[in-house]
This record gives C-alpha cells, sequence and structure tokens, in this order.
C-alpha cells in the first residue's frame, strides 16, 4: 500500500534511501508513466523505496489569476501513483511558504533530509524553488556535494511531438478524444461519487446521475456521448452526459457533470462512478423552455446511440 505524506518538514519517510521521481504529473500521461517506471526500476535495484513528490494545488494554478484546468483530480492521481508501484508520495501544499523556499533548501530540506535520496529524476525543463531558481544542473552540483544522483528523462514522443499535458488539454478542448487516448494510454475519465440532484432530469424522462466537480476546473464542456463504469467495473454502460452550468434551468455556479445512462434501472446514489468521453455531440446552450429542451435532449441521445453503436432509438420529445 501507498503512503501518503504531505509537510515538508518531519522525520525521514525512506530510511532505505529513495529514488524519487518530482514533478505535477497532471493528467498521469505517458511521459509521467515512462518516468514513473523507470524510477520503480532504479529503486528495485538499487533495493531502495520509489517515491513521488508532487504539489497540490498544481503550480500553475497557485500563480494563475485565471481558473486553470485539470486533467485529474487529486484522488486519481494518487490512485496513478499507487498503480504506477509508488510506495510513497510526499503530495507538499503548494502555499507561500513552499515557493519562497530556495532550491538549495528544498534539496536539503526535502530531497535529502527528509526522503533520503539517491537519485531524482526529473523532466529536462523541471523547475523548482523560489522563482524557479533550481533546474537539473543545480540538482547535479548539489548531488554531486550530497551524494545523489540528478537524472533526466527524455521526452516521449509521439507523432514526432513531446507527449505533453499542455498537449492533451489542447485536444480536449476541441472535443478530439480519439487523439487524447494514445497521449494519457488510456481514454479521457472523469470520475467522482454520485449525489443528489433536483431530479428536474426524471421529471423529462432523462434521469441523471450528478457528479460535482468541488474545485475542479475541467477541460472539457457541453453535451457528450460517453461510457460509464461503476465502481470497480470499466467504462462499458453508454450513455450521454452533460457538462456545464445547466443555463436553462436551474443555472449552478459550479459545472455539473450530469449523466443519463441508457436503459439503466437502479439507484446510483452514493456510488463512485466514472464517465468515459467518447464524442462531443455540441456545445451548452440556453433554450427558450422546457419543450425545446426536452426535444434537444432527444436529438442528443438519438446521436450518443448512433456514435456508442446502439439502436438510435428517437425518444419522444
Amino acid at each position: 500500500m501507498m503512503r501518503l505524506s504531505r509537510d515538508v518538514a518531519g522525520p525521514c519517510l525512506a530510511p532505505r534511501g529513495s529514488v524519487i521521481a518530482v514533478g505535477a504529473f497532471d493528467g498521469l500521461h505517458r511521459g509521467h508513466q515512462a518516468l514513473l517506471a523507470q524510477v520503480r526500476e532504479r529503486a528495485q535495484a538499487l533495493g531502495c523505496s520509489p517515491v513521488v513528490v508532487s504539489f497540490e494545488p498544481l503550480p500553475r494554478a497557485f500563480f494563475s489569476a485565471e481558473p486553470v484546468p485539470r486533467l485529474s483530480s487529486v484522488r486519481e492521481k494518487l490512485c496513478g501513483f499507487a498503480a504506477a508501484g509508488m510506495e510513497r508520495t510526499l503530495l507538499l501544499r503548494f502555499n507561500q511558504a513552499l515557493t519562497a523556499m530556495s532550491a538549495e533548501d528544498f534539496v536539503r530540506c526535502v530531497l535529502v533530509e527528509r526522503l533520503a535520496a539517491r537519485e531524482v529524476w526529473v523532466g529536462g525543463d523541471f523547475r523548482f524553488g523560489h522563482k524557479r531558481g533550481g533546474d537539473v544542473s543545480l540538482l547535479e552540483r548539489m548531488g554531486a556535494q550530497l551524494g545523489f544522483g540528478a537524472c533526466t528523462m527524455p521526452p516521449v514522443l509521439l507523432d514526432g511531438a513531446r507527449v505533453s499535458a499542455s498537449r492533451v488539454r489542447a485536444l480536449l478542448a476541441a472535443g478530439e478524444f480519439a487523439g487524447v487516448e494514445p497521449l494519457l494510454g488510456r481514454p479521457f475519465v472523469i470520475e467522482g461519487k454520485v449525489e443528489y440532484g433536483n431530479q428536474l432530469g426524471r421529471t423529462l424522462g432523462y434521469p441523471t446521475a450528478n457528479i460535482h466537480l468541488q474545485q475542479r476546473i475541467s477541460p472539457v464542456h457541453g453535451i457528450f456521448a460517453v461510457k460509464v463504469g461503476l465502481g470497480e467495473c470499466e467504462c462499458s454502460w453508454p450513455g450521454v452526459a452533460s457538462l456545464g452550468v445547466r443555463p436553462t434551468v436551474n443555472q449552478v455556479v459550479q459545472p455539473l457533470l450530469e449523466v443519463h445512462l441508457f436503459d439503466f434501472d437502479g439507484d446510483l446514489y452514493g456510488q463512485r462512478m466514472a464517465v468515459e468521453f467518447v464524442a462531443k455531440l455540441r456545445d451548452e446552450q440556453k433554450f427558450d423552455g422546457l419543450d425545446a429542451l426536452k426535444a434537444q435532449m432527444a436529438l442528443d441521445s438519438r446521436k450518443a446511440r448512433e456514435l456508442l453503436g446502439m439502436n438510435p432509438r428517437l425518444v419522444e420529445a
């Protein structure tokens, strides 16, 4: 079982020494996966602990004046670390105190004293510490002094371009889900617990399972054909989903993910649900009343059924 810690200061977390991956790891795309696999292999070879150091909130979100979309929730990221074989995650609170820490102090306090680093693995463009004063060269110099190796992971390329979180976000914003899957090594999925809503969808003939995104800013918005997984099951149940603020009726401030499962009869409240985005149908829009909304929902359902290989029957509006 992977162990989680949050604090910069404290006792050594890796008495056997550690091989460390450091980064934001939003989305855990194929580049991240390659880095974590290398760390796991090197830790096994050296007989020490594979460890990942990451940050919450994401550094780019902390410094941005605008909301920043993210590819994975904190829970999804931690589950990914565990699946990659990490024994421990040091998920540092990215706050004013951490941004004021010099790169040199970060190396000494976090990598050496807290984690007993034997090797530290980062991407070639990695920057850290106060005003981004630390880089790979500083890691190499301090590693030579303090007894750890500084290692750079080469980029993973796909179609001649580097796999990156920004590339994934751009494709998602364009609704290019087929192009995203090779970069992530899996389909794009949003997970969450089904919560009670106002049951408007049920009155319109389209009951929905509602997932609140909390503080997470989604990189996708609109109406989608989806496949759903319940609990530990794979995403296979077909459906249609809306991710937005519901501008026609009962508009909400924070975007809400609402999923209608085709031909499903059961109680989903309180269950964890994974929603795989297959295709974007359209942008969210405001309709002139419930009748117009219901008619569009019927069209959306028909189109989603077609895209998912189902009987495209049109539910009467």
